[in-house]
């Protein structure tokens, strides 16, 4: 009997059972399993391994790291890596620092199992806290106890508070030599541009769906489990770049597929885990949507329902269809995991569906997952927004709606009957030319002022003043409507109060350019519009010029949302004070 069992038994109490020797490990999950241990182990992220490996060879070590991407794409596991490869000494223990660690030294044992003393990792998520930051501060003045570097590990620190960041400014620009930090965060907008600063940054890249598809296979046939390829690329696409998501559900994936006995992952249990929707059963879904078929479709809608799909991934599948499907079309198309039978239908669509179709089809199919997405019932949201992509297929494309207006001058047989009841437009003027609300005089060539003449109209005289400063000239532009004009005398009507300095500097302006004095005088009576307001009641003439075109009235009538657009550079300035 062992001293520990004597204890037990001399307290009247029965010992605990002891785990026999070689008695089996509590299982741990796929994540946690296949961590990488090594950066030659870490996929998709070769640039950030090889920028650290140079900067080992040549000596030229930061001393704070940033890691930022989506989440499971190894920012924690690279700065453990790092931490090993800065702190590594080598089975012989007289090694230095090295992209390759050894993984058997003390030093290297200790990092992976998370029992270093040197190597301090802090959550800052529940350590958010300007305290929790001076506890780091006070002990980055003391030498690391058995290490070569001490090095601080802070996971999600966009979590830390203002006044944390602020306390760790300092200490972060010039820290002790012996003193690394590496940041870890998911979010680095949240992150202060102060601390950015200080910081070497990595962007630690999603995972594409092949490489994942490629780790997957290698980590089941480790695992000894046989798995569909379609079935690990279902899961790729769903980790959406992150590799510990796509591990949690491969692990799940292996246990569902050991129920069935054969334990084998296949992609329809990986469908029926997911809620997604066959790939085939979308094309089929999309070919009943293009051909019209109210009836097939809503059939099709219902029997994805009752299969386990949620609406929203029926959505999702018809959008990511329709840019793959424009895609084809631009000549772009590079998804590997397509049979030869679904790349000839991707092909024969792209053919058949024009660029405006495909970009409306892409619009509709993105409003309704927007729908989908709010609804209280999704499944009829998700009814009714096809059942509108499919009515909208029997709309004239905009391009072809103004081409057949040109060509015959109508749309629909109401159309027609409209223009035939309403008397025919004048064929005088096109729109561009239409009549303003104030006709203008007739262009007459007005000859330069000589030099010592006044300027008889007033838009001469907003010249002259234009020549000596832009803002008065705005004031004249837009603050005045002119009653009369006798140089040296202008009577006036102000649009809003212009004041007596303004009126100074303006006169003063024209003695300037004319040599004379000037008078303005506020006055009553019929005064012109300024040359704003003409302005834009020539705009204005115009645009109703264009409104009431019937090529314009019957795009209109077919697009009832449809909005005349302006060009905004366009519109008159204000005056500006001087």
């Amino acid at each position: 009997m062992s001293d520990s069992q004597d204890i037990f038994a001399a307290g009247g109490v029965d010992a605990p059972e002891q785990p026999a020797p070689g008695a089996a490990q509590p299982y741990r999950v796929l994540a946690r399993k296949y961590r990488p241990s090594k950066f030659s182990e870490l996929i998709g992220q070769d640039a950030m391994v090889q920028t650290l490996a140079n900067a080992i060879k040549r000596d030229r070590l930061a001393h704070a790291f940033l890691m930022t991407g989506v989440r499971g794409v190894g920012k924690t596991s690279t700065a453990r890596l790092i931490a090993k490869a800065l702190n590594c000494i080598g089975e012989d223990g007289q090694g230095g620092p090295t992209i390759d660690p050894c993984g058997q030294c003390e030093p290297c044992r200790s990092i992976a199992e998370g029992s270093f003393i040197d190597v301090i990792e802090m959550d800052a998520a529940s350590h958010t806290g300007v305290d929790d930051v001076r506890e780091i501060i006070e002990a980055v003045r003391y030498s690391s106890v058995s290490a070569r570097y001490k090095i601080y590990i802070i996971d999600e620190v966009h979590m830390l508070s203002k006044n944390a960041f602020n306390a760790l400014l300092k200490t972060l620009e010039e820290p002790p030599p012996h003193v690394k930090f590496i940041f870890a965060t998911t979010e680095v907008n949240k992150v202060p541009i102060t601390v950015l600063s200080r910081c070497q940054r990595f962007d630690l890249k999603r995972i594409s769906a092949e490489q994942l598809s490629a780790h997957f296979g290698m980590i089941v046939e480790k695992e000894g489990v046989t798995a569909e390829q379609e079935a690990l690329d279902l899961i790729a696409q769903a980790a959406e770049g992150s590799v510990r998501d796509g591990l949690s559900i491969l692990d799940q994936a292996i246990a569902h597929a050991d129920m069935d006995g054969d334990g084998q992952v296949k992609a329809v249990q990986i469908r029926e885990m997911l809620g997604l929707s066959d790939r085939s059963a979308v094309r089929r879904l999309f070919a009943k949507l293009l051909e019209g078929d109210s009836a097939a479709l809503l059939d099709a809608i219902s029997e994805q329902y009752k299969i386990g799909v949620e609406p929203l991934s029926l959505m999702n599948g018809l959008l990511s269809l329709s840019h793959q499907v424009t895609l084809f079309k631009v000549g772009r198309a590079s998804d590997p995991t397509l049979s030869d039978s679904a790349k000839q239908q991707f092909a024969d669509w792209s053919e058949q569906l024009s660029y405006p179709v495909l970009h409306r089809l892409w619009q509709l199919l993105l409003k309704g997952y927007q729908e989908v997405q709010q609804a209280h019932l999704p499944r009829e949201a998700c009814e009714m927004a096809l059942l509108r992509v499919l009515c909208a297929g029997d709309m004239p494309d905009p391009g072809k709606l103004a081409k057949m207006l040109e060509q015959n001058g109508s749309v629909t047989a109401s159309t027609a009957a409209m223009q035939e009841a309403a008397p025919p437009p004048p064929q005088a003027a096109p729109v561009a030319q239409a009549t303003p609300l104030a006709p203008a005089p007739a262009p007459t060539e007005t000859p330069e002022p000589q030099a010592g003449a006044l300027p008889n109209d007033f838009s001469e005289v907003v010249k002259a003043v234009g020549r000596v400063s832009a803002v008065l000239e705005s004031i004249l532009i837009a603050d005045m409507r002119l009653i009369s004009l006798d140089a040296p005398n202008v009577i006036y009507q102000p649009v809003r109060a212009i004041g007596d300095s303004d009126i100074r500097k303006i006169t003063e302006a024209l003695r300037q350019e004319t040599g004379r004095d000037w008078k303005f005088t506020e006055g009553q009576g019929e005064a012109q519009p300024s040359l704003v307001e003409r302005e834009q009641q020539i705009r204005d003439a115009e645009r109703q010029a264009i409104l009431d075109a019937p090529l314009v009235k019957a795009a209109f009538e077919a697009f009832p949302d449809a909005v005349l657009l302006e060009d905004e550079d366009s519109r008159p300035q204000e005056s500006r004070s001087a």
